[in-house]
């Protein structure tokens, strides 16, 4: 199925492996399973390849597990070394993906020599094709009204058999308990299977921690997903995004926006990667190694 973007492309899984691969996740769905990763900055980053992670999120979603997934940036492990409450937001995330290109430059280092950046535009699509072919539902949660609108069409021209239980676009305000309450009952009552977050970092984390056991779906939160296949943000090309600089393109797009974020955080992020390169890095649970989940 050819992707809206020309620039996008990815290797995949032949449809017997995949299906391989997806019934040793439904197998362990049910279970604690190892984590391998180490720790990037202060939090634990998982070393996992495309395909087991598409398996486990369809794995989990057959179940409507109440799960959640963060993909993790640059700006996302500086601002968890510098905020307690977002670094337990991640660290009780099901998984912690490297989203950022440095993020898995650091995880090759630790000894991940094969370490991709699963990144959170590419996972959606990726899952949606299986999704589409598995008949499981999807809820899209975030962005503006506007962008639900266009994403809905692209997605429906893209994926015809796709089941989008719904989309809601919240107030950029924080909500009331009835407000939220309200949203969680129509997700839930929607049957979705998979829910997508798109309000931001590091709000769409601290949502999706705060409605694990409420809501009955695997969360994921994709960040600017939905403008990127909505076609409301101009994506980096391919080639900035294999060499690490998609950061740089979106800099230019959004300098007012982003140029904080960006300067002050790849400094900090620089700075604590040469220390840790000198001096070692202080010894965390789950720094190197394995972890349940």
């Amino acid at each position: 199925m050819r992707h809206p973007d020309p620039n996008f492309g990815y290797p995949s899984l032949s449809f017997v492996e995949h299906e391989r691969r997806l019934e040793r996740a439904k197998m362990s769905s049910g279970k604690h399973f190892m984590r391998r990763g180490a720790n990037v900055l202060d939090s634990h980053i998982d070393a996992i390849g495309w395909d087991e992670v598409v398996s486990r999120i369809a794995a989990w979603a057959g179940q409507r597990q109440s799960r959640y997934v963060a993909f993790c940036n640059v700006h996302s492990v500086v601002t968890a070394s510098q905020d307690a409450t977002f670094n337990k937001a991640l660290e009780q995330a099901d998984l912690a993906l490297p989203d950022g290109a440095p993020v898995a430059w650091a995880l090759r280092r630790e000894g991940f020599d094969k370490q991709q950046r699963i990144n959170g535009p590419d996972l959606m699509w990726r899952y949606l094709e299986v999704a589409e072919r598995l008949g499981q539902s999807v809820f899209f949660y975030g962005s503006s009204e506007d962008t639900l609108a266009k994403l809905r069409a692209r997605l429906t021209a893209a994926f015809p058999k796709l089941k989008i239980a719904g989309m809601v676009s919240p107030p950029f305000r924080a909500l009331s308990p009835e407000e939220d309450q309200i949203d969680i009952a129509q997700i839930n009552a929607s049957g979705a299977q998979v829910v997508f977050v798109g309000l931001g970092c590091p709000k769409q984390e601290a949502w999706m921690q705060a409605h694990r056991g409420s809501i009955r779906a695997v969360m994921l939160g994709v960040g600017a997903a939905f403008d990127y296949h909505a076609g409301t943000i101009q994506r980096a090309p391919q080639w900035v995004q294999k060499i690490g600089m998609e950061w740089f393109h979106r800099l230019c797009s959004e300098p007012r926006r982003l140029a904080r974020r960006y300067l002050v955080t790849n400094s900090v992020f620089m700075a604590r990667v040469i220390k840790d390169s000198l001096f070692g890095q202080p010894d965390k649970k789950g720094n190197a190694g394995n972890r349940q989940a």
